[in-house]
């Protein structure tokens, strides 16, 4: 089984909740880097998912489903980490006056 197991709803539950407090405590700190270390704490996860599945997920379906099921969970935290940093890094340039380079959220809500 995988180190982190997301087909676990417990451990899946438990990366909500981590991911809420984190994105919290970089929105009142306004301060991108909070959210940032969690972005590169679940890319840390996501490699150590691909090693599983390279090594010992071919030997055995049920750890193949597993380890394929916390990737997927994966890339939707690291989806969501990114956006919640974006977000922030937004929050903390007007916080502290500073110019943006690019304003990277305005697209999302930009009326086409």
């Amino acid at each position: 089984m995988p180190i982190i197991n997301f087909a676990n709803p417990i451990a899946v539950i438990t990366g909500v909740v981590l991911f809420l407090l984190v994105l919290y405590l970089g929105r009142e700190t306004k301060k991108a880097w909070v959210v940032g270390l969690l972005l590169f704490a679940f890319l840390g996860v996501l490699i150590g998912h691909t090693i599983e599945f390279a090594t010992i997920a071919k030997d055995n379906q049920v750890i193949y489903q597993a380890v394929t099921k916390s990737a997927t969970y994966d890339l939707i935290f690291i989806f969501i980490s990114f956006l919640s940093y974006l977000w922030i890094d937004d929050m903390e340039a007007k916080a502290g006056k500073k110019k943006s380079i690019d304003n990277s959220l305005e697209w999302f809500w930009n009326k086409v």
